[in-house]
């Protein structure tokens, strides 16, 4: 297994390492019980388990107008299931440790900053970036680089709203988005798995983009703290890691921003991160994907498409090798 360093000396897991090592020796054990019969207990406990800390029915409310131009035919993974299967390094590495500890987290009162190269810098609270623009609720799809997707109804409003308020300046090529580092909140911070904070960064024209949703909730309720409340950025056509979560601020600057999975292993996290079947992971195929909560243990895996289904973004990378700029 390879391991990369950090300059200071601290051993750093790969990204490939997002499944924690125990799980993955766990697994080999998952199937020879199964043949043996001996699983159905483990896998009811953990069926309770999940289902406990799903977000309860009280969570409050989110009205927004269904937008049909981001309306999918496919099924829409299980609210719960969606809230109890994440990558939130903040809140622990395991899947299911973000819902068991994010409640720790307190979106209000709650700012976001929006700074660097524009001519109108702001600080927004909360409730006033809700209100910027009309919420519309859009269905996407939701590409992990670890080879499994969702389908996931958001609610939010294109990110390119916020762009025209602040004005970028000529000199803005890129925007980064920084994520909440607070280890009184987020207990993963302790970890040296990634440098903190969590920041990631597009391309002005990627920002601006209509896919490009800032986003507020999911399924008809505000955003789980798990799922990146209050505020969180959902890119379908790039992979998961790339869709920056509970965000306190947002800076416009010229030179490509220096991300976290991609200033942690270069070599296997690109920038661009774009969903690409043709360009594997070191560890993971990305020609299939595994569904949650409907494709099943050993069921066939579907087919990923380019862009993850949304080819309208075709034109932001045209005359680029995507298999050097991964």
């Amino acid at each position: 297994m390879l391991i990369k360093s950090r300059p200071d000396g601290i051993d750093l897991p790969l990204y490939s390492e997002i499944t924690p090592r125990v799980v993955f020796e766990s697994r080999r054990d998952f199937i020879r019980q199964l043949a043996v019969g001996s699983i159905a207990g483990t896998s009811l406990y953990d069926m309770a388990n999940r289902e406990a800390f799903a977000q309860t029915p009280g969570a409050q409310k989110m009205t927004a107008t269904g937008n049909p131009a981001y309306a999918l035919i496919e099924k829409k993974t299980p609210y719960k299931d969606a809230t109890t299967y994440n990558n939130f390094y903040e809140f622990g590495t395991d899947k299911s440790e973000p819902a068991q500890t994010a409640g720790s987290l307190k979106t209000r009162p709650w700012t976001v900053t929006i700074e660097g190269e524009v001519k109108k810098p702001i600080t927004l609270d909360i409730d006033s970036l809700i209100k910027l623009a009309p919420l519309e609720e859009r269905i996407y799809r939701l590409r992990c680089v670890e080879g499994w997707s969702m389908v996931i109804p958001w609610i939010g409003y294109s990110l390119s709203n916020l762009i025209k308020k602040v004005e970028p300046t000529a000199n803005a090529r890129y925007i980064e988005f920084i994520t909440l580092d607070d280890k009184k909140q987020m207990p993963g911070l302790r970890s040296p798995v990634l440098e903190w904070p969590y920041v990631e960064g597009l391309r002005l024209d990627e920002a601006n983009h209509p896919l490009a949703l800032l986003t507020f909730g999911m399924y008809g309720e505000v955003l789980p703290n798990q799922n990146g409340a209050p505020v969180r950025i959902a890119l379908p056509w790039k992979y998961g890691f790339k869709s920056a979560k509970s965000i306190v601020k947002i800076r416009f600057v010229k030179d490509q921003p220096r991300t976290a999975w991609n200033s942690a292993a270069p070599r296997e996290y690109g920038f661009y991160s774009n969903v690409n079947p043709e360009v594997d992971h070191p560890r993971w195929s990305q020609a299939t994907e595994r569904r949650i909560g409907e494709d099943g243990l050993f069921a066939r895996k579907r087919k990923t498409l380019m862009f993850n289904g949304y080819n309208e973004v075709a034109s932001l990378y045209s005359g680029m090798d995507l298999k050097k700029f991964f």
